[in-house]
C-alpha cells in the first residue's frame, strides 16, 4: 500500500474538512474515519483520497439477513455468512456498500478505469478550466518493449540509450504539447482559441481528475480485473492502493474476496473432468483433454502440471 499523506496546508478546504467531525447515527468504521481525505500518492503526481462511505460488513449481513431470514444468524457467524455469499456469487448484499474516491490519475489511464461503467462519475473539465502542466512519466523499470507473445501487454524492459531515447521522446513530446496548448489558450492581445478546442492538442499522459462512487460488489469486479498480475502497471497501482483502502474498510468481505476471487480460480467443465481423472491417477494429455491448445496451456499453468509428474 502507498504512503498516506495529508495535503497539510490549513488554508486548504479539503484539510478543512477533514478538521472537522459530527455526530451520525449511521454505521461508521473507525480506520475508514481516519483514511477520509488522506491523499494515497500514486504514480509520478496521481493519487487516490476517500471522500465518503456507507455501510460496513454488518451491512452486508444485514441485507443477506433480510433476504434469507433471521434463522441464518443461528447458523453462521457474520464472516461465515460473507465467505458463503461470496462463495455462490451473491452479489446483492454487497451493493448494500458505497465508497467516493477523488483520484487523480493520467488520461490514458482513466480512458481504461471508465470501461468499467458501473459507477458514477465526476471528471475535471477542461471545458471550463485549464488542466494543469502535469503528466506521467513512467520510471525506467517499466519502460518495456512490446510483448512478443501478448498482443496487450509488456516484454523485456528497456535499458541504456535506448530507455533514455524514449523517455526525453516522452518528455519532450508532452511539454511541447502544453507549449502550444497555452499558446492557444493566450489572451495577450488576441482572442484566444476556445478550451474545449485547445485540450485536443494535450498527450494521453496529462493528468486529470474525477470523483468515482460505486459499490462493493462492483468494485470487487474492478479490482479482481485491474489488481490482476496482468493488468497494466499504471492501473494496478491504482487498483493496489484501493485494495488496500477497502481491507480497512470491510476487513471480513475482503478476506473472503481474496481467498475466492483473487486468489481462487474457475474451472471450465472440460478442464474440470481432467482434473478428476488427474486425481484419479490417470495420465491426461492436451490430445485427450477436450480442450483447445489455448485452454490447455492455461489449464497447465493453473495446476502447475504438477499432477503429470513423478
Amino acid at each position: 500500500m502507498t504512503a498516506q499523506v495529508p495535503l497539510g496546508d490549513p488554508s486548504d478546504p479539503i484539510e478543512e474538512q477533514r478538521a472537522q467531525s459530527s455526530q451520525t447515527r449511521r454505521a461508521t468504521v473507525p480506520a475508514m474515519e481516519d483514511l477520509l481525505y488522506l491523499r494515497h500518492d500514486v504514480l509520478d503526481h496521481g493519487f487516490v483520497r476517500v471522500v465518503d462511505y456507507m455501510g460496513d460488513d454488518a451491512a452486508i449481513v444485514q441485507a443477506a439477513r433480510v433476504s434469507y431470514g433471521a434463522g441464518t444468524k443461528k447458523a453462521r457467524d457474520d464472516s461465515g455468512l460473507i465467505r458463503y455469499l461470496m462463495r455462490h456469487w451473491h452479489s446483492t448484499p454487497f451493493e448494500m456498500c458505497e465508497i467516493k474516491l477523488h483520484v487523480k490519475l493520467p488520461v490514458f489511464v482513466a480512458r481504461q478505469w471508465i470501461r468499467h461503467r458501473t459507477a458514477n462519475v465526476n471528471e475535471y473539465s477542461a471545458r471550463y478550466s485549464i488542466l494543469d502542466r502535469e503528466f506521467y512519466i513512467p520510471a525506467p523499470e517499466h519502460l518495456a518493449a512490446q510483448s512478443t507473445t501478448n498482443n496487450q501487454g509488456r516484454g523485456d524492459t528497456l535499458d541504456g540509450e535506448e530507455a533514455a531515447r524514449v523517455l526525453d521522446l516522452l518528455r519532450d513530446d508532452a511539454t511541447r504539447s502544453y507549449d502550444h496548448y497555452e499558446e492557444m489558450l493566450s489572451q495577450d492581445g488576441q482572442r484566444g482559441l476556445a478550451r474545449e478546442l485547445a485540450r485536443m492538442n494535450l498527450p494521453a499522459n496529462i493528468y486529470t481528475q474525477w470523483y468515482w462512487k460505486t459499490d462493493l460488489h462492483n468494485l470487487f469486479h474492478f479490482l479482481r480485473l485491474r489488481a490482476d498480475a496482468h493488468a497494466q502497471y499504471e492501473i494496478r497501482t491504482y487498483a493496489d492502493t484501493i485494495c488496500g483502502i477497502v481491507a480497512q474498510w470491510v476487513p471480513a468481505a475482503y478476506a473472503a474476496f481474496e481467498d475466492y476471487r483473487m486468489n481462487g480460480a474457475s474451472l471450465s467443465g472440460p478442464a474440470l473432468d481432467c482434473l478428476r481423472r488427474m486425481l484419479a491417477g490417470e495420465q491426461v494429455t492436451k490430445d485427450d483433454s477436450g480442450m483447445s491448445a489455448g485452454e490447455w496451456r492455461e489449464f497447465e499453468a493453473l495446476i502447475r502440471a504438477k499432477g503429470q509428474e513423478g
